[in-house]
């Protein structure tokens, strides 16, 4: 291998998993051998903070941005879809002659221009929404024997999700071994369901501490599998010019619960407040293990300096050597603190967490903001995370110079960044790269279905997309209930067996039909109605579209009564030119 190879870079980002979730920081039943070895080898960054949420996680990772500037501040409601105009690391790898894969969860858009292989992904294994089973997924996906796409295109798998993915991810890396890559393993795992086989599960059961066996089980498959990439590292002579990342995108899921005030009332947090969606510790502090033998990272060296998701794009680049991008990132590169030239950086920041769960734009004071020693959580809760790092005592009012700072810096920062939080990721429809598209209710701006189990329970869901027509031109718009590989009636049901393969995500209850007598569509304030005929699989119309650009598309079933359902799926393509 030539001595001034750019490194290759490895980011494995497990889902729901948090900074207790690992023996090696604590955890006092979880077995996690292969990642233990790991961390007494990596370099840790103890006071590594992301997002309190998946997808805000993994767009900060992908741009150095924070989601409020980035566009990706959700996990639906059109607000999980990454900004186009937003350089991410792929694409920056990608131009500079890396070969680039992503393997496993995207969330950053289902739809060009937001898919992963439109991102900077020359090779993309993944499901689509927000986990295996979840609506814009294929159908009946449930971690077991699934459909997964290729590039887009579904192609059937064997076996475990968790092990595709690493299955996947090594066979690129022996494929592309001649040349520096960039392989993201972004496992769904331990995300909710907690799926698994039960032998990875069993040693947990039976131990009433444990809030979830199941999620330990995940977990435990997850290191197993982390165990078998290192090893081919290894044996492929990859491993010391390797930067091998192990790091999670949120706090835990299933591994406490948490009462009153978020304080942990079972399980294990490392005592920390809060878990998964919080704004205290336990909600966005994770563990991030580096290892880089040629480039001197690892040995075990423990770093307490505060490090942000925000700081991998800038991080990863500097230390292969590459110019910066032309970005102004939020983050900044934490090259000298992870060789050990320096011990901090040169000033401490002041960092802002912010994200909602809706259609709408974050509040102003929901979130936290940070330093290495102050968390002002919502604008009022002040806590000393050095002497109080389990957030028991707000000090807001011993120290109300901390709080006029830290709120005046939050001011400056929401004056720079909201004016364009309200701004869409349009869709686009109607362009070469994806014709047909498929939209789908994760994407609607209001109400969504977000689970395949919503579908059958006929739960209700807005049917507004913000997009935008690539060209003028004739349009097939084809409204369904039900994705186009179950073949199955709007007004129908699928078949038990297509239900039961759902079952595990959530309970289904009774499955419930509908009855549309109608549907309607409508963009650039033109809209068209149809009958709907009995027993066929939707409604479609062609149309003419008279002008290009972005507007807000309407796709509706409406029953006997006149109450409307927002169609879940809209398949629309491009014809041709104007008739």
């Amino acid at each position: 291998m030539p001595a001034d190879r750019r490194p290759n870079i490895i980011l494995v980002l497990t889902d729901d998993q948090g900074y207790a979730d690992l023996g090696c920081n604590g955890n006092p039943w979880l077995k996690t051998p292969n990642i233990d070895a790991f961390h007494n080898e990596a370099a840790r960054l103890t006071d590594f903070h992301v997002e309190p949420l998946c997808t805000p996680t993994r767009g900060a990772l992908m741009t150095g941005h924070r989601p409020i500037r980035n566009g990706a501040w959700a996990t639906n409601w059109g607000r999980s879809i990454l900004r186009r105009e937003e350089v991410t690391l792929p694409q920056y790898l990608a131009d500079r002659g890396y070969a680039t894969g992503l393997f496993g969860k995207w969330h950053l858009g289902d739809n060009f221009p937001f898919r992963p292989q439109d991102r900077g992904f020359g090779k993309v294994v993944a499901h689509k929404g927000g986990g295996v089973g979840q609506t814009s997924d294929f159908w009946g996906n449930n971690y077991f024997d699934d459909t997964y796409f290729h590039n887009g295109e579904p192609v059937g798998h064997e076996g475990y999700c968790t092990d595709v993915w690493f299955d996947e991810a090594m066979h690129f890396i022996r494929e592309k071994r001649e040349q520096p890559f960039l392989v993201c393993i972004h496992t769904n795992a331990p995300h909710h369901p907690y799926l698994v086989d039960r032998s990875f599960s069993e040693p947990y059961t039976g131990n009433s501490e444990i809030p979830e066996p199941d999620f330990f089980g995940m977990i435990a498959n997850i290191d197993e599998n982390f165990g078998r990439l290192w090893r081919m590292l290894r044996a492929l002579n990859l491993e010391e010019n390797t930067i091998l990342i192990f790091m999670t995108d949120n706090g835990s899921s299933g591994g406490c619960l948490t009462g009153g005030g978020e304080f942990v009332t079972g399980g294990f947090n490392a005592g920390m407040r809060g878990k998964k969606a919080s704004y205290y510790d336990g909600g966005h502090r994770v563990p991030f293990f580096i290892r880089w033998p040629a480039g001197g990272i690892g040995g075990g060296r423990e770093i307490s300096e505060l490090g942000l998701g925000i700081d991998l794009f800038p991080t990863l680049v500097d230390l292969a050597g590459l110019p910066p991008p032309d970005v102004e990132f939020d983050g900044t590169s934490l090259r000298p603190i992870l060789k050990g030239e320096v011990e901090a950086l040169p000033e401490d920041r002041i960092h802002f967490i912010q994200i909602r769960q809706s259609e709408n734009p974050p509040e102003k004071w929901t979130n936290a903001v940070m330093t290495r020693r102050w968390r002002l959580i919502h604008g009022r809760e002040l806590y000393d995370i050095i002497a109080d790092p389990g957030q028991k005592e707000d000090v807001a009012v011993a120290h109300p110079d901390v709080v006029a700072k830290l709120r005046a810096a939050h001011e400056s920062w929401w004056a720079e960044v909201s004016p364009a939080m309200a701004e869409a990721s349009r869709i686009i429809l109607g362009h070469e790269a994806e014709n047909p598209t498929c939209l789908t209710t994760m994407d609607v701006h209001g109400d969504v279905a977000w689970s395949q189990a919503h579908l059958v329970r006929a739960v209700r869901s807005a049917g507004n997309w913000e997009v935008s027509f690539e060209a003028p031109g004739r349009y097939r718009f084809e409204l369904r209930r039900w994705p186009e590989e179950l073949r199955v009636p709007t007004d129908g049901l699928p078949p038990e067996s297509e239900v039961a393969r759902i079952a595990p995500y959530m309970p289904i209850g009774e499955a419930m039909p509908w009855v549309p007598v109608s549907a309607r569509i409508g963009c650039f304030g033109d809209e068209s109605r149809a009958a709907y005929e009995p027993g066929s699989e939707g409604v479609t119309f062609e149309i003419d579209i008279r002008q290009s650009g972005p507007t807000r598309f309407d796709a509706w079933f409406a029953d006997a009564e006149g109450e409307e359902w927002g169609a879940y799926f809209v398949t629309v393509e491009r014809l041709g030119s104007i008739r």
